[in-house]
């Protein structure tokens, strides 16, 4: 069953460092999607096998990537969020030295498998902030977290650029595995763990099945130009995904401890906010391609920079995501994540709209990365509230998990689009093919279309008032929890006793709130004996929610007239085991 954090921690207070060693720590794991973007035109030659084969040290890091991270997510959940956080980075030290160590091609592809589960690190991070951060600090916070991601990609273009350039490309592993130790000993150091943690067990078949599906679904996504997009093997690998996530999906919806929440997932704000993350990592991984190819094609093709240059031109793109994170709270402070999620997503349609015409000086692809930093910044920055203000506490590992999943399968989704509209319009010189900018403008329009398919489905978002600050869902301590919202009532509000079939008290029982538009208006645990207390923000009708282990869920209409009502919740009718 689903516990529940306090406004405010009430676990050991985070320090100051805290937020930037969990921000170093989501860069670093950053860094290894990028790492090798400099030399994949050389790993062929340098691995010595078939350009095919080579891809595969690029496709094994997304997989596994895709994979860990609702599973690391959940795991934090219930063993620990710092816990997982530092396997998570220890396990990608591991394969960083693996990979530092050889030239075959099979172990290659083991270590850059083993770095991809560091991925779990970013929604690890959120949670831990989550569970300790006042929230006055958490914006901000969060902003900076989620954009790691996006911050260590652009910065460790011009960094591994220079690195391959001017010395022995394993030395590219070997700094990512020392700035994985220092992010290691800094998370120890300074981070302490979070005492939020969700009941159950690790639903270990929910994990083989998704790991199964995703595997299935991603693997022809992103071998599908090789292999060709109509062939046996691509459709049906895709056929099998589809049968595999519809038969994991029902299992889910079965057992009592889900690896994820499939009735949370499905709530309007979560569902949303990850359709238009999916919508959001294909647009951000579109300049990604495009703009380091344009800077380092010949003249006549492109603007003819080094690799160096080339990496120093995108790397505004990481630096105006960082700068954001601030800029983000003030504004989600008074105007919601919604209302930012929308405005960076405008701002990423300008971007690329104005990129159209900017594609002919080295400045103007500065300006193009400027722009568009800015607005995947707040749109990135915006994901995290939107996902923790609509779960549990004790889900928050797990649901920012595979919110960051549904930007791996933007961004895959994405490599796979432009590369087959890259190779499409490419010219033919000699036995080379290359890109042209007719291709590159294409490339532009499709991330424009993503945008705006992201823009309308933030529209259907569920908004709030400017003052109302993201309901974090209260308290993993049920009887200081019920102190709590006692203080708070002072007369006005529901209160009362959840009994089970046999009319036995039922302790630890989540009792939630909803107000007339659907919204969360409060949330509680009942305490030992039973009761439980919701301070009630308005009058009109609400409806009383409760659910328990070992019980159907009930929903009680419950009409507040301004003073305070007393409610039994009887869980008594059979049903199947409810956990959230």
């Amino acid at each position: 069953m689903t516990q529940t954090t306090p406004d405010r921690p009430h676990g050991r207070p985070g320090g100051t460092a805290v937020v930037p060693v969990l921000a170093f720590a989501g860069i670093v794991v950053a860094v290894m999607q990028t790492l090798l973007v400099p030399v994949i035109k050389d790993l062929p030659r340098l691995l010595d096998t078939a350009p095919s084969d080579a891809t595969w040290v690029l496709t094994s890091t997304l997989l596994s990537g895709a994979v860990a991270t609702p599973i690391m997510g959940r795991l934090g959940d219930l063993h620990g969020k710092r816990r997982m956080l530092v396997l998570s980075l220890t396990i990608m030290v591991v394969g960083a030295l693996v990979s530092a160590f050889t030239n075959d091609l099979l172990l290659m592809i083991t270590g850059r498998t083993l770095q991809g589960v560091a991925m779990g690190a970013i929604p690890l991070g959120i949670g831990l902030m989550r569970d300790m951060l006042p929230r006055e600090r958490l914006g901000s916070a969060m902003a900076l977290m989620s954009s790691s991601i996006g911050v260590g990609g652009g910065l460790a273009l011009p960094a591994a650029a220079l690195v391959a350039q001017h010395s022995d490309w394993h030395s590219l592993y070997y700094g990512a595995a020392g700035l994985g130790v220092i992010a290691i000993a800094l998370t120890l150091t300074v981070v302490p763990e979070s005492p939020v943690r969700a009941k159950g067990t690790f639903d270990l078949p929910g994990a083989i099945g998704l790991s199964a599906g995703l595997v299935l679904f991603l693997l022809p996504v992103s071998k599908g130009s090789d292999w060709g997009w109509t062939s046996g093997t691509t459709l049906g690998l895709l056929g099998a995904a589809v049968v595999v996530l519809l038969l994991w999906g029902l299992m889910e919806l079965r057992v009592a401890a889900p690896l994820v929440d499939l009735r949370t997932t499905a709530r309007r704000e979560v569902l949303l906010t990850n359709l238009a993350s999916i919508m959001i990592g294909v647009s951000f991984f579109v300049v990604s391609l495009v703009l380091p190819q344009l800077l380092q094609l010949p003249p006549g093709h492109g603007l003819g920079q080094s690799m160096v240059v080339a990496g120093l031109c995108v790397a505004p793109l990481g630096l105006t995501m960082m700068f954001t994170a601030p800029v983000y709270a003030r504004l989600s402070a008074r105007y919601g994540p919604k209302t930012t999620l929308i405005l960076g997503m405008l701002i990423i349609a300008a971007g690329y709209g104005g990129g159209l015409g900017l594609m002919d000086a080295v400045w103007q692809t500065v300006v193009t990365s400027v722009i568009l930093g800015a607005g995947i910044g707040l749109a990135y920055s915006s994901l995290p509230a939107l996902i923790i203000g609509a779960v549990p506490a004790s889900e928050t590992g797990a649901a920012n998990g595979l919110n960051t999943l549904m930007r791996s399968i933007g961004t895959s989704v994405s490599s796979a689009v432009i590369g087959m509209v890259l190779a499409n319009t490419a010219d033919t010189v000699g036995t080379a093919e290359i890109p042209t900018l007719h291709g590159f403008r294409i490339s532009f329009l499709i991330a424009t279309a993503a945008v705006a398919v992201g823009l309308v489905l933030a529209l259907f978002l569920p908004g709030r008032r400017p003052s109302e600050h993201p309901r974090l869902r209260a308290g993993s301590e049920e009887d200081a929890n019920l102190e709590r919202a006692e203080a708070v009532l002072s007369g006005r509000g529901f209160r009362g006793l959840v009994l089970d079939a046999a009319g036995a008290p039922v302790a630890r029982a989540e009792v939630t709130l909803i107000d007339r538009h659907g919204r969360q208006a409060g949330a509680t645990v009942s305490a030992g004996d039973g009761t439980y207390a919701l301070a009630v923000p308005a009058r009109g009708p609400y409806v009383l929610a409760a659910r328990a282990t070992g019980h159907a869920p009930l929903a009680s209409p419950a009409l507040h007239d301004g003073g305070e009502r007393h409610i039994g919740l009887d869980l008594s009718l059979p049903g199947e085991t409810v956990t959230a």
